[in-house]
């Protein structure tokens, strides 16, 4: 008798089969990881310098505006990270 993690395993490799990924695609993908860290890192210290000017002026709605971009940004740009990690498995 099976268990039901086993069933709900044997479930999703029928909807979204595994697939093994080549040396050159797992190259891609750690390129990807690698620019797209460097580029969120890069957006991170950019605004925090801004919020930390921002707050030190007093200007705590500017502040809570330029934190929100930045989640903003990091959502973005992690986004756009998944959907070419994608089609980098894809290919």
């Amino acid at each position: 008798m099976k268990t039901a993690y086993e069933l709900a395993m044997e479930r999703l490799n029928k909807t979204s089969p595994t697939t093994k990924l080549t040396a050159a695609q797992k190259q891609q993908i750690a390129e990807l990881e690698s620019k797209y860290k460097a580029r969120i890192a890069e957006r991170e210290i950019h605004l925090q310098e801004q919020i930390d000017l921002a707050k030190a002026a007093g200007d705590f709605e500017k502040s809570a505006k330029l934190e929100q971009e930045l989640s903003t940004d990091r959502r973005k740009l992690q986004a756009e990270l998944e959907e070419k990690k994608e089609s980098v498995r894809q290919s």
